[in-house]
């Protein structure tokens, strides 16, 4: 696929890349501010999130109604979303309809109203996801182990969704104060890829998103750093109406941005990731039986994410599955891995990356995602040279750096005491 994009920046800063595909007749906008679950605040966890739920509710030139029928009627979609550091938003349509499609992504932007009903409604719909997640083992695992690796004072140990205890409390005044006070273009960035000419996009942008500038300063966004564990931490979350327990295991990972990113991601891939779940999967779950499922996770995002390593097993084999999985992590510290298993994550890890780029919700995604870590214009073409660079040693360095046999977090929910 041809690489090349457009690179512009609108007057108040936000960058703007354009990706032309005349193949498809449809555009794609992915777009982001900084400041997301970040901001919350430890009595307010779920903040940004039901914020950003109610902007697309309602704004000064469209009802909610309003625009669910303007888009709808072209087929098109859009969305405002926010995650732990980022408020993202953008959608899709047709091309002729991309300036409808932008015209409507500004309104909810710029002036939304926060329309007391919608509020209500949103609070309702997060209530019941919450409740939900509550009743799910594997939601709650996934929250007591944030919790445990990194407490509740820090963003990245509260639910991004909120509590059942914090959402009820939250007013339509925090809600507007929380967008007055926070959303700001400063280090946002839009991508546009499709049947598009890339000055017409500058244009239409600019006149929509160009002159917004708050009275307001942008939002402190750094992250503190976490405190790291000493020892190892464990919570059971007893669900005794369920049949299967599932449990969460990890500790604290790299960042997106280490020099030793894309050896744990290769690492990563080889441990938790290939087949039916890597070395975990193989052994966990596949020799022993100890599971239903067994993988692992790196995120390696803007702060100091988890590595995390998550299955579902039997109660009854909760100790054994935990036994097993800590084996393999000591072993994966202690002993390099094989050129096959090698070789095998980095044909997988670059194979994956063509993939994505036959859409343009993938390309998109991509570019936006190159953008925010600023990796340079040229990463997709590099990404390849930089995982099949990636040595064994390398891998044991970072495994033996992150990853500990010892000292970890472990979440279990479900029927287990």
């Amino acid at each position: 696929m041809d690489l090349t994009f457009q690179k512009y920046t609108l007057a108040n800063g936000i960058s703007l890349i354009v990706k032309e595909n005349h193949h498809a007749q449809s555009v794609v906008v992915r777009g982001h501010v900084p400041g997301g679950a970040n901001l919350d605040g430890p009595d307010r966890a779920g903040l940004a999130s039901f914020t950003a739920s109610v902007m697309r509710r309602g704004t000064v030139r469209r009802s909610f109604a309003q625009i669910n029928e303007t888009i709808e009627s072209v087929g098109a979609s859009v969305y405002v979303n926010s995650g732990r550091y980022l408020t993202g938003f953008g959608g899709k349509s047709l091309a002729e309809d991309f300036e409808l499609l932008v015209e409507i992504m500004a309104d909810i932007l710029l002036t939304p109203t926060f329309p007391p009903e919608e509020v209500e409604k949103v609070r309702g719909q997060t209530i019941t996801g919450l409740k939900e997640a509550e009743d799910s083992p594997r939601s709650m695992a996934g929250r007591y182990f944030r919790e445990l690796l990194y407490g509740l004072d820090h963003p990245y140990g509260r639910s991004a969704n909120g509590t059942l205890e914090s959402i009820p409390r939250l007013s339509r005044d925090d809600l507007l104060t929380f967008y007055q006070q926070t959303f700001h273009p400063q280090d946002g960035a839009v991508v546009v890829v499709g049947d598009v000419n890339s000055q017409a996009v500058y244009d239409t942008l600019e006149a929509a998103l160009g002159q917004w500038q708050p009275g307001h300063s942008p939002p402190n966004t750094d992250l503190p750093e976490p405190v790291p564990l000493t020892e190892k931490v464990r919570y059971v979350h007893a669900m005794p109406n369920k049949s299967q327990a599932d449990l969460v295991l990890g500790t604290i990972g790299p960042r997106r941005l280490d020099a030793d990113f894309y050896a744990a991601e290769v690492g990563d891939t080889i441990l938790g990731q290939l087949g039916l779940g890597g070395r975990i999967g193989l052994n966990v779950r596949d020799k022993e039986g100890m599971a239903y499922y067994a993988r692992t996770s790196l995120s390696g995002n803007l702060g100091p994410s988890p590595w995390t390593i998550y299955a579902g097993v039997n109660p009854a084999n909760v100790d054994r599955a935990v036994d097993l999985i800590v084996a393999e992590v000591r072993r994966f510290r202690t002993e390099p891995v094989s050129e096959q298993e090698l070789a095998d994550a980095k044909a997988y890890l670059t194979g994956t990356l063509p993939l994505q780029l036959e859409s343009n919700e993938g390309v998109a995604s991509l570019l936006l995602e190159t953008h925010l870590y600023n990796l340079g214009d040229d990463f997709i073409a590099r990404y390849p040279d930089l995982i099949n660079a990636v040595t064994a040693e390398e891998i044991a360095a970072a495994a033996h750096k992150y990853l500990n046999d010892e000292v970890y977090a472990l979440a279990i929910a479900g029927p287990y005491t």
